[in-house]
This record gives structure tokens, sequence and C-alpha cells, in this order.
């Protein structure tokens, strides 16, 4: 009795000595891999949300030119108001196309050769929008947007899984945060360089959209010296030594047969070697609620309202009294707002973690858009009124970077394991970027319906978001993926544990106590 006590004593306090990891150090092949596989990805796509807002007069003109030379006749006004629709929306229309090819990409070249290959677009889109004008042909404008759409659509969702496949889970937020923070950046890029003084003039728009073409190069001269996901490595194509020498990369140090065990454990329990599709996806039951709530994060991220400001930040800024003038330049403090914040976030993101950081977000967002409303709507009768008003846009847009902005896409890398999850990612991306063009499609007739009161159906939709993530979301800061998939086998309400039982086997297999790889394994 007294030996069996002495063993549960030591046993003890070998398990409580074994439960603080150690701190996952930040690599230098880690920080590069976040850095160059963000700047022609992520970048790209923030640049493009404002860089047609500059030259918009200035496009116009070149139809209603290009028209008179082909019919001799000018533009109509519906016309021109037409195209111009078309070319901002079909980015959207684009986006979704990529969204729905990223399954099979994937699957073909790797995450790391999908984002490669995925330049191309971006360089074919830069050489149309840049020469459109040159050649006389607005239909290069709209093809070149339709591109680069399609571009963003496939790296919005192949970036952030490949960025939380080659992070530690110690810091896989932050890692994951490069993403919105790069997107930020790529507003606001976007933003400085459509003023008057740079890019934003008559004779320059083009070099606008030839500036495409820089990040996507200096993407191509770097990530292909940058492994590849080493889980992709390992579990899909069965390149053990390839995997190992991507963990060492990453990890910055030589052992990681931890890791390497971790990773062959989650690939027996899962009891495929194959990628699922998305109907196989639709009808796991085991990972009904982790789809659901993709689909709700995805949903609230364009349909939280901060696209209808960005579309519509120059005509918000006029109603608000602001002159026409100062506008490009009172715009730049949203960007640096919104930039400053996506920082932060990252800073704070793994000793926060996920599900503060998003209810916090869309409920404090829900505050601001209710204070927008009633400032826009007294605007005429008080003088000092804009200036409420304009707080309330820096404060919208701080709230959303500080979690709805970024969290969505590492969440989606999260809440499923390898075989599951670039299905995920097709579903993510497509809610995504049919909640994108849904917002600019039908926020203009809202908005002339509705007037300032427009800004109140953004408020249910934040609200909605924040009560379903603190009813329904875990905590998955520094958790494997497999941890986080047990996280919701209660609210799935599947009792068979076999999966982890599974694991466990393995593990004991190769001589390994479940603490032990808690200790070691950094993924």
């Amino acid at each position: 009795m007294e030996e069996k006590t002495k063993e549960e004593e030591e046993s003890h306090t070998d398990s409580s000595e074994v439960k603080a990891p150690p701190k996952q150090r930040l690599t230098a092949c880690l920080i590069s891999a976040a850095f160059f596989g963000s700047v022609g990805s992520s970048f790209l796509y923030g640049y493009n949300l404002s860089v047609v807002n500059a030259p918009a007069a200035y496009i116009k003109t070149f139809y209603n030119k290009t028209w008179i030379d082909r019919y001799d006749e000018p533009i109509g006004e519906e016309t021109v108001t037409l195209l111009w629709s078309v070319t901002v929306s079909i980015f959207a229309i684009g986006g979704l196309v990529g969204a729905l090819t990223v399954s099979f990409l994937i699957k073909a070249l790797g995450r790391k050769g999908t984002l490669l290959a995925n330049n191309a677009l971006a360089l074919i889109a830069a050489l149309l929008l840049a020469l459109g004008e040159t050649a006389g042909s607005f239909e290069m404008l709209i093809i070149g947007r339709f591109i680069i759409g399609m571009d963003s659509g496939v790296s919005l969702s192949v970036l952030p899984m490949y960025l939380g496949e080659i992070s530690p889970r110690q810091v896989r937020g932050s890692i994951g945060q490069f993403h919105a923070i790069f997107i930020c950046l790529g507003v606001f890029i976007g933003q400085v360089l459509g003023l008057p003084e740079i890019f934003g003039q008559e004779s320059r728009w083009n070099f606008l959209f030839a500036f495409l073409a820089f990040p996507a190069l200096l993407q191509l001269c770097v990530l292909p010296f940058l492994p590849e996901s080493p889980r992709f490595l390992l579990m899909e194509r069965r390149d053990e030594v390839g995997a190992e020498k991507a963990f060492q990369a990453f990890l910055g140090r030589a052992d990681v047969s931890r890791e390497l065990d971790e990773v062959h454990a989650e690939s027996r329990a899962q009891n495929t070697q194959r990628t699922a599709s998305v109907l196989e996806l639709i009808r796991k039951r085991s990972l009904r609620w982790q789809l659901i709530t993709v689909i709700v994060v995805m949903s609230c991220y364009q349909l939280c309202g901060l696209n209808a400001i960005w579309y519509y930040t120059n005509g918000i800024f006029e109603e608000a009294g602001f002159e026409k003038a100062l506008i490009p330049y009172i715009t730049l403090s949203t960007g640096g707002i919104e930039t400053l914040a996506a920082i932060i976030s990252g800073l704070v993101i793994e000793k926060i973690g996920r599900r503060p950081l998003l209810i916090f977000g869309f409920s404090a967002m829900a505050v601001f858009f209710s204070l927008l409303t009633v400032f826009l709507h007294f605007q005429d009768r008080f003088s000092w009124m804009p200036y409420l008003s304009f707080t309330s846009i820096l404060l919208l847009i701080a709230s959303f970077c500080s979690g709805p902005g970024g969290v969505p896409f590492v969440l989606t890398g999260e809440l499923f394991e390898q075989s599951y999850r670039p299905a995920a990612f097709m579903i993510a991306g497509t809610v995504n970027w049919l909640s994108n063009f849904a917002v600019g499609l039908l926020f203009p007739f809202i908005q002339a319906a509705l007037q300032t009161f427009a800004f109140l159906l953004f408020v249910v939709v934040c609200v909605a978001g924040a009560v379903y993530l603190f009813v329904v979301l875990p905590e998955t800061k520094n958790k494997t993926f497999v941890e986080i998939s047990q996280s919701f086998s209660k609210i799935n309400r599947v009792a068979d544990q076999t999966d982890e039982r599974e694991m466990q086997d393995v593990l004991d297999a190769n001589g390994l106590k479940c603490a032990d790889v808690e200790m070691e394994s950094c993924f």
C-alpha cells in the first residue's frame, strides 16, 4: 500500500513537472516563411481592396475616351456606372472562383507550391491592368480585376493553412496574424500610393496596378528556398526525410523525433491518408459544429460591415462634412489604425486567446456602429458632430482588426485535422467571397432605403456573432489539433472517442507518454 502511494506521488510529481512546455523561440526560417508568404498573398489582397478608390474618376474618364474612340459618341452615364460596378465587384467573383480551386491545387502542388504558382495570376493581372489604358481596352482592366481576384481567393485560403501547419502551437496564433497584418498593410500602402503626390494622378494611375507585380516577384525570389509544410510532407506525401528537414528548419533544432511521432499518431488516428472532400466534411458528424462555427465566423467577417466602410469611406466622409480635398489624407489614418491594431492583436493573441479577441471585437463593433448611426443622424445639427463620426469609424476599424480581422483565418486552420482542412478552407473561402459580393452589391440599396440607419443591420450581425462565439466556441490557444478536435466532442454528441484512443495507442506503441509529447512536442 505504501509502495503504491509512493508510486502515485512520484507519478504525480513527474506529471506536474512536464505540464509546462518550454517556450518556443521564433526562428529566422519561420519568420521568413510568414513574412514572404504574406507579402505575395495577404498584402496583395489588402492592396486591391483600397487601390481602386483613388483612380476611380480617372478610370471612368478612360472608359469614356475609349467609348468615344470606338463608337464616336460619349458613353452614357448608366453604362459607365455599370462598367465601373463590374470592374469593382468582379474582384469578388474571381475570389470565389479561386477559393473553389484551392482543394485541387494544394493536393497537386502542396501548400508552398500553390502559393508560388499563384504568383503567375498576379503577374498576368498586373500586366493587363497596367497596359489596359495603353491598349485602349477597358476589357483588359475588367479581366485583370477578375484574375487578381482569383489570386486573392487562392491565397486567402492557402496562406493561413500553410502558416498554421508550420507554426509551433505556442506561437501559432501570432504567426497566423501575419496574414491579417499584411492585409492591413496592403490597404494602407494602396492608400499611400493613391495620393495625388504619388500615383493618384490621371497620367500615373496605371502605375498603381503595375505595382502588383512587385510583391509577387519578391515572393517568387525567396519562398522557393523555404521549406514546405512538414505536416503536408509527412501525412500526404509520406516524405519523412523532407518532413524531418522542414521541422528542423522551422524549429531550429536537430532533434524533432517527438514532432514526427505526434504527426504519425495524428495520421493513424484519422484512419485515412487521403484528403477528404467537401461532401465528406459536411457529412462528418464529429466535425459538424466546427464547420458551423467556421461558416458563422466567416459570414460575420464580411457581413459585420467593415467592407461597407471601406467601399464607401469617401462618401461617408463627404456626408460627414469633410472637405473633398482632405479626404484622401484623412483616409490614411484609417489604414494606419487598421495596421496598428492588427500588429497589437498579433502580439497579444497567445496571451489573451482567440475566443476573447473575437467576442470583444464583434461586441465593440456593435457599440461603435450604434454610435456612428447616432452621429450621422444628427450631423447636420451640430458642427462638431462629423468629428465624432470620424472617431467612431477609427474605433470601428480598430475593433475589427483586434480580432475579427485575422482570427477567423487562424481558427479555420485550427478547428480541423489534416485530411479535412482543405475542404474546410474551401467552404470558408466560398462563404467569405459570397458574403463580400453580397455586401458590395446590396449595401448601396440598403443605404438608399434606410439612410443613416443602414448601419444598424451590422449591429445585429455583430451582436449575433458575439453571442454565438460566447456560447459555442472553446479556446484553441496552445492546443494541438487533436486536442481542439476533442474539445467539440460534447457539443457534437460524439460519445465514441476512437480517435483519442487510437492516438494514445500509437503513442504507447512508440514508447511515449502523453505527458512526454505535451512537454517536448511543439505541434
